[in-house]
């Protein structure tokens, strides 16, 4: 921080002894600066025409003064700073956090970034000096703040409840990397509204506490999704009281996972449940083996149910029904991928007592893909009643049938190598949404089988953009805004390749570049190396 001295202008030549022009000199050191940091003229010298009854001018208090402020250093980056000439603001004994007037849903967040700040929470109170004020107000878009650092004091106002919880995590990280709040005003708001983590519970166990550690993670990078993967031939990891028989030994709690949505709650991140079908379902065949779907030579492909079979829907509704009470939140992922019928060669030859239900059901221009969509949408008419978005993966998705799936279904985009799989455009060209999780840059799959790697980082941060849906080429600009977001993606296929410890390790710089491209649409103007080397301190 630069200061600089005002000199006092120096009196008549009756004044101007020795000893005022010594203290003149002192003062200044020689020349000041004036409040934009610039030399000021000089100070004249004695005037020996002056008259004789003149008084000396007052001799001010010296002032400091300080350069422009630069943006805060946070991840993600700011999207806009004014900045502004001060000292900025610093956590001290003497401030505290309020809470401004029709303002007390901010009590949580007021406490966290307190304790956080090692600073009192004060509650409703009108701020004083030092303090740091939350308020609710004003009308910008959805998770949007403003922070304005003036006065000694630090206000965050936003429209929402999640966009004061930013304004306090862009608060946090600014100390955590410099030990001040610049002064100045930050204006900022996300570019993309689902922002998160995809984990594969299913296949290997986490822990609540681990799964609650990423939940903090995730508030402060400002990331606002969890997808749970539950469900899946190796594993079925809640508690479920209308078919424990399906459940794995190692499982949540309903109490662990209610501790977990409260946590999730509190940081603003919504959780996203999936139970997958009609393929991924071992776990339930194996306690219900007569679901299990056969071909005509008698295979059993591992994990797809017989959607033929009445029974097959009474279970998975049963689940679908307890699960959605369970889960409070917008979302509902219905899966639909990978249905093992649907990647043979003719799945009408290969499991003809699919394609006779499908006949049956649907007409005689019917095929197997008709019955797996309408199983699909039987699914979502499940869930719809309790009002949450739905989602589906996009190889659940299929054109040329005399069924489709519903329009109101969210695309969740991961891959483009399965067989028949289709362009994003082919889903965005019909008006659908969709969210990122493009396997090329977003797949973190344990033992790195089928030619993944380890994504990184700076490959995400250097090369990836949310229209970059599969492989390594953007979309056309113009669908942007059906592009809902992107999740990283956690895959257990290999389960003990790496300790639960060792994949929160390898998935946080590639989180923390994620949030960075779906928080600023913009390219980023720090490099990698400056990028990582913040994100570390902030963490």
């Amino acid at each position: 921080m630069r200061y600089s001295i005002r000199g006092p202008r120096r009196g008549p030549a009756l004044l101007a002894t020795a000893v005022a022009l010594a203290t003149a000199a002192a003062c200044s050191g020689g020349s000041a600066a004036g409040p934009s940091g610039s030399p000021s003229a000089p100070s004249p010298g004695p005037a020996t025409s002056a008259p004789t009854s003149a008084q000396p001018s007052p001799t001010p208090t010296p002032t400091r003064t300080y350069p422009l402020s630069s943006a805060p250093r946070t991840v993600p980056a700011v999207r806009a700073h004014e900045p502004a000439r001060g000292p900025g603001w610093k956590p001290a004994p003497t401030g505290g956090v309020v809470i401004a007037a029709n303002s007390g849903g901010l009590a949580d967040e007021g406490k966290l970034i307190a304790g956080e700040l090692g600073i009192p929470y004060r509650g409703a109170a009108a701020p004083g000096p030092g303090d740091v004020e939350l308020a609710l107000g004003g009308t910008g878009a959805p998770e949007s703040y403003t922070l304005a650092v003036q006065g000694g004091r630090v206000r965050i106002s936003g429209p929402d409840e999640a966009g004061v919880f930013y304004g306090t995590r862009t608060l946090k990280q600014s100390v955590k990397a410099t030990g001040a709040m610049p002064e100045g005003t930050v204006n900022d708001r996300p570019a993309k509204p689902q922002r998160g983590l995809n984990v594969d519970t299913a296949r290997k166990h986490f822990t609540a506490a681990w799964i609650e550690d990423r939940i903090r993670e995730m508030g402060d990078l400002k990331l606002n999704q969890l997808g749970l993967h539950f469900s899946d031939d190796q594993g079925f990891r809640i508690e479920s009281d209308s078919h424990p028989e399906v459940v794995s030994a190692q499982h949540l709690t309903k109490a662990e996972v209610r501790r977990i949505l409260a946590l999730a709650a509190e940081r603003h991140v919504t959780v996203v449940p999936e139970i997958d079908s009609p393929g991924h379902l071992g776990a339930v065949i194996a306690a219900h083996p007569d679901l299990q779907l056969r071909s005509a030579t008698g295979r059993a492909p591992r994990g797809a149910v017989d959607i033929a079979n009445p029974e097959s829907a009474r279970i998975v509704d049963d689940l679908l029904r307890e699960y959605a009470q369970l889960f409070p939140g917008a979302y509902w992922h219905l899966g639909a991928d990978e249905y093992v019928a649907l990647m043979a060669k003719d799945p009408e030859a290969t499991y003809p007592a699919l394609a006779r239900a499908a006949k049956a059901k649907y007409g005689p221009s019917a095929r197997v893909q008709d019955l797996a969509t309408g199983w699909l949408n039987d699914r979502a008419a499940v869930v719809r009643p309790t009002g949450k978005t739905l989602k589906a993966w996009n190889d659940g998705f299929f054109t040329g049938g005399v069924v489709n799936a519903a329009k109101d279904l969210e695309v969740e985009y991961w891959t483009g190598k399965e067989i028949g799989a289709r362009s994003p455009v082919s889903y965005l060209s019909q008006g659908r949404k969709m969210v990122n999780l493009n396997d090329e840059y977003l797949y973190y799959v344990l033992g790195e089988p089928n030619d993944f790697t380890y994504p990184t980082g700076r490959r995400i941060y250097e090369q990836w953009t949310p229209l970059v849906v599969r492989g390594t080429g953007p979309v056309p600009a113009k669908y942007d805004p059906q592009i809902l977001g992107a999740r990283f993606a956690v895959w257990c296929d290999l389960a003990n390749s790496q300790t639960p410890a060792q994949v929160a390790a390898g998935i946080r710089l590639p989180l923390a570049a994620l949030s960075q491209k779906v928080w600023n649409p913009t390219k980023p103007t720090e490099s990698w190396d400056r990028f990582r080397t913040l994100a570390e301190r902030v963490r």
